[in-house]
């Protein structure tokens, strides 16, 4: 599990193709810290297997499917990438539950400025906007943000000085693609309330809307 506070900027330094899935070699130092063959390092939000390192770098394979739900098969050599590490059992909340396992990828609208923030807007399908709630929480590229608008196309949200700093958000441009995953919780309680939502005198999801849950 991750929290969505990246640790580091890391570099693509190599992409092997194969047939369908792909192994990348990303340059890190933070993220390597106590870091061991078998860990995960949230890659862009995306939830890899360290499965070799040397000094200044680690490789991790990425399966078909996770190239399909993310941005990571258009990703080239010498491309900067948000590094987490998994958080560890005593170890501070400082985001929302991530999990590294990309629900789907969305297009960078637009970047405008507003003081010491920059708004973000992205579009997204409507099967992910669903899920995303104003004041709710979204991971774009692994960042833990806070929604501060949604409408029929898509969401947006404040970057702060800081998350700017530390993170690849502000080198985006209109028409990039973004991985996103939305919040899970959102995601279970549609879950659980799918074969109930009918039952009389049951939770339903107008029920939830019509006090503050909206989906």
């Amino acid at each position: 599990m991750f929290t969505g506070i990246i640790e580091e900027i890391g570099t693509v330094r190599r992409i092997e193709r194969g047939a369908k899935g792909a192994r990348l070699t990303i340059g890190a130092k933070t993220v390597l810290d106590g870091t061991k063959i078998g860990d995960s390092i949230a890659t862009n939000g995306v939830c890899l297997t360290v499965t070799s390192m040397t000094a200044d770098s680690f490789a991790a394979d990425v399966m078909a499917e996770s190239l399909r739900r993310s941005g990571l098969g258009v990703l080239q050599s010498g491309a900067p990438v948000n590094l987490e590490r998994a958080m560890p059992a005593d170890g501070r909340f400082g985001g929302h539950i991530v999990s590294g396992h990309i629900d789907g990828t969305g297009t960078v609208a637009s970047l405008r400025r507003e003081d010491n923030a920059v708004w973000l807007a992205v579009h997204a399908a409507p099967a992910l906007l669903r899920y995303i709630v104003e004041k709710g929480s979204v991971a774009i590229d692994g960042v833990s943000l806070t929604v501060a608008a949604v409408d029929a196309n898509g969401f947006s949200v404040s970057i702060i000085p800081h998350t700017g700093a530390q993170t690849i958000l502000l080198g985006k441009r209109p028409g990039d693609t973004v991985n996103l995953e939305c919040d899970v919780i959102g995601k279970y309680v549609e879950k659980l309330l799918g074969p109930h939502q009918d039952e009389p005198g049951g939770i339903t999801m107008e029920f939830l809307a019509q006090n503050g849950y909206g989906f």
